[in-house]
């Protein structure tokens, strides 16, 4: 069992950082560290949905782990979010504070927001299950 976790870790977490390579290869040119904005954000809120949806699951470990650890845990990055603020503050010092403020509190809410449509998702599931 903890073999097929980490192999699920392993190639979830290959596949969130192949994404979040291309979507900030895609957002370079803006000049603005956007990519890693979308990633923590969206990042943020998959985490979020797949944690309510997949708890009311009877989902083996090593589903669970390569989503969340795995893919979510590959796809968002705060190490990226350390580094652009740093550079950030070099051309202004105040920019610094604008990207970690859209940054926690986007994430934060797309976290919960995430909570709350993988819950809404589930029950939805369960009625259209049970016919009504």
């Amino acid at each position: 069992m903890l073999l097929k976790n980490i192999t699920a870790v392993a190639l979830g977490g290959a596949a969130g950082t192949f994404l979040r390579y291309g979507i900030n290869l895609w957002t370079l040119p803006a000049g603005y560290p956007f990519g890693t904005l979308i990633v923590n954000i969206s990042g943020s809120f998959l985490l979020g949905f797949l944690t309510a949806w997949l708890a009311a699951k009877p989902m083996p470990s090593w589903v669970t782990a390569g989503a969340g650890v795995g893919f979510c845990g590959g796809f968002t990055t705060m190490s990226t979010l350390a580094s652009d603020t740093v550079l950030l503050s070099a051309a202004d010092p105040y920019a610094p504070l604008f990207y970690l403020a859209v940054s926690i509190f986007g994430g934060l809410a797309a976290a919960l927001i995430g909570i709350a449509s993988g819950t809404f998702f589930t029950k939805y599931q369960a009625k259209r299950r049970a016919g009504s």
